[in-house]
């Protein structure tokens, strides 16, 4: 079943894409460069939609709860077509908290009444703000579809470690697959982008997946460093432009990736590809620390977050007095 899974789910990650690239201008969906833009070029857009279909596939073939692949699937749709719907703000996040709700309620009654509540209610927070924040990150060629591969392949790794539900292992194990299939038409030029259609369903479904395997807070701690690259540079962005005084909903290009590639001239695929080793490497090194202890893996999470805060201070510095010096 793991193979069949893989296959197919590679499969329609890369037909997805690729009947994208070849047919999103006759659709409409295309994405046009602007101001706050990382590409030059008219680029067609949905290329995730092949994920979509592999996430599908696989609920309806194996054990995924339905309650868990339907929301997620069904979220997808409505950021595809998010543009044409003309959705507010405010009912974009009653949709996505619904399908937050549906999917915690596939979470077993193992947790005490006195604690229940709060925990639901962080973990949909949670999982709306883990599907926005992978949305905000893919806005270079490689970075969702590469992180993606390595986050879902270590999900799975630990599903599978801890025996967890097969439907979890082949759930991410399927996903990481369907990203390695869109990879080709995204790296190193993008003849597509992945969407919102991709990055919100990548989001909502790993935020779903650390919330239904996290049974300690250690499961928590590990799991959440999957996706820590995305995290730190989300949280990290978030902070300085509140600090100086930004309109957050407004498109910007303030992330560190984007800095590295705008700023500091880098490739987009060098970047994405960069954020990817250092995700194995951070997520590799908290697997090693969770079978060690809980201590072991706050001292990790705690070298990761100052390694990460020097290099995004030094890195923004350095941009911030070459536009000065440039006279930008």
């Amino acid at each position: 079943m793991l193979i069949s899974t893989l296959f197919l789910n590679a499969l329609l990650g890369f037909a997805g894409a690729w009947f994208m690239a070849r047919f999103a201008f006759q659709l409409g969906l295309v994405d046009l460069p602007n101001e706050r833009s990382s590409h030059v070029t008219p680029t067609p857009r949905g290329g995730g939609i092949g994920i979509l279909f592999g996430l599908c596939l696989t609920g309806l073939l194996t054990h995924v709860p339905l309650l868990f692949w339907l929301p997620a699937a069904g979220l997808s749709v409505v950021s595809f077509f998010d543009d044409r719907l003309d959705l507010t703000p405010r009912l974009r996040l009653l949709l996505q908290f619904s399908a937050a709700v549906a999917v915690l309620l596939v979470a077993n009654g193992d947790v005490a009444w006195p604690i229940r509540i709060p925990l639901f209610l962080f973990f949909a927070v949670f999982i709306v703000g883990t599907a926005n924040f992978y949305n905000f990150m893919d806005g270079i060629n490689g970075i969702a579809g590469i992180t993606g591969l390595v986050t879902f392949s270590l999900v799975a790794l630990f599903a599978h470690q801890g025996q967890a539900p097969a439907w979890m292992t082949l759930l991410a194990a399927g996903l990481a697959a369907a990203c390695l299939g869109f990879l080709p038409f995204n790296v190193p030029r993008a003849r597509v982008f992945m969407g919102d259609v991709g990055s919100v369903l990548l989001g909502f479904a790993y935020a779903g997946l650390v919330c239904l395997l996290s049974t300690t807070i250690p499961g928590f701690i590990c799991l959440i460093s999957f996706l820590f690259m995305f995290y730190a540079d989300a949280l990290t962005t978030l902070y300085i432009r509140k600090r100086d005084g930004e309109k957050l909903s407004q498109a910007h290009r303030r992330h560190l990736y984007q800095v590295l590639c705008n700023e500091r001239g880098i490739a987009h695929w060098k970047v994405s590809c960069c954020y990817g080793l250092i995700q194995i490497l951070i997520g590799g090194g908290m697997l090693l620390a969770y079978n060690r202890g809980l201590w072991w893996q706050l001292g990790w999470f705690l070298i990761c977050g100052v390694l990460f805060l020097a290099v995004t201070t030094t890195v923004r510095a350095a941009a911030g007095r070459a536009a000065v010096e440039g006279g930008v």
